[in-house]
């Protein structure tokens, strides 16, 4: 070659790669050597001498430390993709130290892992026939008769092991003349070896096949295995994510405590040998999870990687990678995706260090706030599902979530605060928005379930976020009073759902009928002479504003009155308002009210509909105040000895189902859920009339 040819072969780039594959095929070629080596002085009764070891540690470090991306995992292992996580501003864990993994870099995928074979020569490995398997496992063995039973009626016998199987090192010295093709024949060998013996050789056999299959599409890849069948491909994937956790598991125990916690596996020997492997193949799995677009292969990836976590959970980069790419999927795939990948958040938020779940919380908060921007029909199912289940993450430990609580309800306060001094259309906008809504909705959610009156009464303890509710409330009711016109009632009913849903759970007495009543009193109000339209219904859950044309619309007053009608008596059959002595006393201003406002909308002949509504719930108001009254009738004690009025308020709290108000609530409820059916099927487009 000449030198015009030679400068513009090392211009191009190719020279570098040229350098380091030879270098590389010369450590695995020594590698090679030395185990054959070693394997000839075990036949012959000697011991390997230290003169190999010496020769084999510098051949690692002739291994140029700047690798290619044909390195199994290699300068880019221990990153975890460091450079792309910090587009998005995500931080670093803050404390905790990462294991010492210097040299891993250098060391190439087939010599790295060679070391594992070396375990099954201590005689830990115990054969596990498959007879016992439905017993001892036996959620697995019904996975294998379902969709592997050949593997169950496979004979070894049937194929010749030097062709099928070629051994690793002829795999290693023909990888630049010819590499082997993965046969089915060849994956069922280590799924029976895997199987019987929990064989660590073919679990590092069946990881390299797994990177040569995940890293197949890459250019710069020098791939170990050729894969040309679909069917190989999807088995391989599917073997390796099932098996591996089966085979760890079984040689690296890991510990559950009784509260679901699990504690890291114990650094032995053995672990230390398989930790490399176990973090390569866990970084697989996670640029595997980039690529899969399949639902069904989604969530055994996501489910299976999961049960990986206790023992990759030490290194904090490849568990940041691993939270920021299951926050993706929870937020933007299936449903059946979405919960494997909180299942896999909830795994990773089981763990002993409070720095994890620190970044789990903010990091699944933000993610909500993100994908709640805009709420439509087919988002509202998915954003629901994000807020029930990221509220139980927010349950598991009170004093850590305390504190991010008490900021982010402290964000919604100042909002709302800029709101109020500004009293601009654009200062409006912070607090008149769908993630101010599902902020509000979010943290009722997670006070009510962390403040639940009955886990209180049978724990006997309080909650550490029980703190929060008045704070929480306050701001909810000042964002209700910040507009008053009647397009923004929408808004208004979603901040008194939250609420309702708040005082349901844990007991809280919230004055939630002042803000009630003004949309009651406003539609029926002798003035407002409501006009026809022929539009469709409109609906509140999909709506935090309503639109130009429904204003001072018949359909519109129809729809505030049921809507509202509704959610009084939902409050008003709440136990801190039903299941109080003085509940008689509390409903005489709103009864007052309510009939000043039917008599004078009387004169209005287009409220009709909406009046007879009105007069229903009023005539159940007043059934069921007669029926408390009833009840205390025989009462010996004074107002002032407390405890008698609280075990007499206990005792009513169980028959509210039994009062008029609670009957006639349980039939709205009926009603609206039999609308909500029609509704749904007729979403999904099936033949269905609905009714008024």
């Amino acid at each position: 070659m000449g030198r015009k040819a030679t400068k513009k072969f090392a211009s191009s780039g190719k020279l570098k790669k040229t350098i380091q594959a030879r270098q590389k095929h010369k450590k695995i070629i020594k590698t090679i050597e030395g185990r054959r080596g070693a394997r000839n002085a075990k036949r012959n009764g000697r011991t390997v001498v230290q003169q190999d070891e010496d020769e084999e540690d510098e051949d690692e470090i002739e291994v140029p430390k700047r690798m290619t991306v044909d390195d199994f995992l290699g300068a880019g292992f221990m990153q975890g993709g460091g450079s792309n996580s910090d587009e998005d501003g995500s931080q670093d864990f803050d404390d905790g130290t990462e294991p010492d993994h210097s040299g891993e870099d250098d060391i190439a995928d087939d010599a790295s892992f060679a070391s594992v074979d070396d375990l099954e020569d201590e005689g830990e490995t115990h054969l596990q026939e498959l007879s016992k398997l439905a017993e001892k496992d036996p959620e697995f063995y019904q996975y294998l008769q379902e969709n592997d039973r050949e593997l169950l009626e496979f004979d070894p016998n049937n194929g010749d092991d030097s062709d099928a199987s070629m051994s690793d090192g002829d795999q290693d010295q023909t990888v630049e003349d010819k590499v082997p093709v993965l046969t089915k024949v060849i994956l069922q060998k280590w799924q029976k070896t895997l199987l019987e013996q929990r064989s660590l050789r073919s679990l590092r056999k069946l990881l390299i096949a797994f990177r040569s299959a995940v890293y197949m599409n890459e250019e710069d890849h020098t791939p170990v295995w050729t894969i040309d069948s679909s069917k190989v491909y999807n088995k391989l994937l599917i073997t390796t994510l099932r098996y591996a956790p089966v085979v760890l598991s079984h040689h690296v125990p890991v510990k559950v405590l009784p509260n679901g916690h699990f504690k890291p596996p114990t650094q032995t020997p053995k672990l230390k040998t398989l930790q490399k492997m176990i973090l390569s193949y866990f970084h697989n799995v996670i640029n595997l999870l980039s690529q899969l677009s399949d639902t069904d292969m989604l969530e055994v990836a996501i489910t299976e990687s999961a049960k990986i976590i206790p023992y990759i959970i030490t290194s904090r980069k490849a568990i940041k990678t691993y939270l920021k790419k299951c926050l993706e999927l929870w937020c933007s795939s299936a449903d059946n995706v979405r919960i494997a990948a909180y299942v896999a958040i909830r795994k990773l938020a089981c763990s002993s260090d409070d720095t994890i779940l620190d970044h789990i919380l903010k990091g699944s908060y933000m993610t909500l706030i993100r994908s709640s921007k805009s709420t439509t029909v087919y988002t509202l199912p998915a954003i629901n599902l994000m807020k029930n289940s990221a509220s139980e993450v927010f349950c598991m430990n009170h004093v850590t979530t305390y504190q991010h609580a008490f900021g982010y309800i402290r964000q919604l306060a100042i909002h709302l605060r800029n709101s109020i001094k500004s009293k601009t259309k654009e200062s409006y906008k912070l607090v008149y928005n769908w993630q101010y809504v599902h902020c509000v909705d979010f943290w009722s959610i997670v006070l009510a379930r962390a403040c639940d009156a009955r886990n209180e009464l049978a724990t006997g303890k309080e909650s550490d976020l029980k703190t929060l509710i008045y704070p929480l409330v306050q701001v909810s009711l000042g964002a209700i009073k910040l507009i008053s016109n009647s397009r923004s009632y929408p808004f208004h009913l979603h901040i008194i759902h939250s609420l309702l849903h708040l005082t349901r759970h844990t007991g809280t007495y919230v004055p939630i009928s002042p803000y009630i009543l003004p949309i009651l009193t406003t539609t029926l109000a002798a003035g407002s002479r409501p006009k026809s339209s022929t539009l469709r219904p409109l609906d509140f859950e999909t709506h935090i504003r309503a639109p130009q044309q429904y204003a001072k619309t018949r359909i519109y007053a129809e729809c505030l009155v049921e809507e509202t009608s509704y959610l009084l008596a939902e409050w008003l059959c709440s136990s801190p308002v039903h299941g109080s002595i003085s509940f008689p006393e509390i409903v005489v201003p709103i009864v007052v009210l309510l009939r000043k406002s039917i008599k004078s909308a009387r004169s209005n002949s287009n409220v009709g509909k909406e009046l007879n509504v009105v007069k229903t719930l009023v005539e159940r108001i007043e059934e069921s105040a007669t029926w408390l009254e009833n009840k205390r009738r025989g009462v010996s004690f004074a107002p002032a000895m407390t405890t008698e009025v609280n075990e007499w308020e206990k005792s009513i709290r169980l028959q509210l189902d039994d009062s008029p108000l609670g009957k006639y609530l349980r039939v709205q409820q009926k009603a609206r859920e039999k609308r909500q059916k029609l509704l749904d099927k007729a979403q999904v487009g099936e033949d269905e009339i609905l009714e008024d």
